[in-house]
């Protein structure tokens, strides 16, 4: 039986980012004498640009609420039918957030370090980004909620992690950043309960101070931070750059739904938006894309060895100045694209360590 991955595209560059996404996905799992069979949604979501050119400010909310209905009930059915993943080009951040309070989501990003690793845990499933909006003369009121379960699942979902990321169990520090004096202590009793419970110290700061630390130090070397997404939104780029030395538009991360009815369905996507403006002129960096396709490839289809793969090729592309051109290239999406796939090479045998 074939292995079955989601596909959910939106407007903007979606429709082309797809066209990589499956053309990789086919490229890997050919080299591996595999196939995958692609689940498409069969709607096109809307991103904020498109939404706000098509839709009448009084239809902008059910354009919105609709796009979130349809998204929740494709990844439930995605979860039932035991789909494990699903790649998402970006979509309109409104409709998006009602779909991750729904399902409970929590965005992992693995950041490598030059002494070790950042394990950054976004709590997309409670706060401001979830809130549900009432229109009144004059004024939008934004009603949000936080949860002693919510708050104990993404702690949870991080220490699992973790031990994934370190399997010997060691981690040097576990903070999180909150903008925890708003809410009247809950927060903290929520925190220092669930760190007893799992035998662990967690660091509960706000973010200033957790920006100033890791300016003064930087992360420790196996470091876990937990944050409100009303942090770790805009810090997540920063984060990237300063301490892996990545830039946003050359990752993928992975979104747990940790609701029963998601049945734990991943959702991978790229770090970067919809960028409206490079829609249909063939320009738009396929990295992060190309990235997701091989973790995908690799974690969901059988593919062993199949993100190294990849990055040997980037590697070679980079050697030879194929980038688009934000990256200081002069290609095309598709001539990345295709001299990507013109190199990729799956390992014929085993490395054989040297014993030291």
């Amino acid at each position: 039986m074939e292995p079955a991955i989601g596909l959910a595209v939106g407007r903007g560059t979606g429709p082309e980012l797809a066209a990589v996404f499956e053309r990789v996905l086919a490229g890997i799992s050919g080299a591996y004498g595999t196939t995958v069979d692609l689940i498409r949604s069969d709607r096109t979501y809307h991103s904020y640009v498109s939404l706000k050119t098509d839709a009448e400010a009084e239809s902008v909310r059910e354009i919105t609420q609709d796009d979130a209905d349809h998204y929740t009930r494709f990844c439930r059915t995605l979860a039932v039918a035991g789909v494990p993943a699903v790649f998402r080009t970006a979509i309109n951040a409104q409709s998006l957030y009602l779909v991750r309070r729904r399902l409970q989501a929590a965005k992992v990003d693995a950041i490598p370090t030059p002494e070790g690793s950042l394990l950054l845990v976004r709590d997309q499933a409670q706060g401001f980004y979830t809130g549900e909006n009432t229109h009144v003369p004059g004024a939008l009121v934004r009603t949000m909620a936080f949860s002693r379960e919510i708050t104990e699942k993404v702690i949870t979902l991080a220490l699992r992690r973790a031990r994934q990321e370190w399997p010997d169990g060691r981690i040097d520090e576990i903070v999180m950043a909150y903008k925890f004096h708003l809410l009247d202590g809950a927060l903290e009793e929520w925190v220092s309960e669930s760190a007893a419970r799992h035998g662990v110290h967690i660091g509960l700061y706000q973010p200033d101070t957790v920006n100033r630390n890791l300016i003064e130090r930087g992360p420790r070397p196996r470091t876990v931070i937990i944050a409100g997404n009303e942090w770790a939104d805009i810090m997540h780029v920063v984060l990237l750059d300063r301490f892996g030395s990545e830039r946003q538009e050359n990752r993928c991360t992975e979104n747990v739904y940790l609701h029963p009815d998601a049945n734990g369905l991943i959702e991978y996507q790229t770090v970067h938006g919809s960028a409206d403006d490079l829609a249909g002129a063939d320009k738009v960096n396929p990295v992060a894309t190309i990235r997701a396709a091989a973790v995908i490839a690799e974690r969901h289809a059988g593919c062993a060895g199949a993100a190294l793969m990849v990055e040997r090729g980037l590697r070679a592309l980079g050697r030879h100045g194929v980038a688009t051109p934000d990256a200081g290239g002069a290609h095309s999406t598709t001539a990345v694209v295709d001299a990507l796939l013109d190199v990729l090479e799956p390992e014929s045998r085993p490395v054989l360590m040297a014993d030291s």
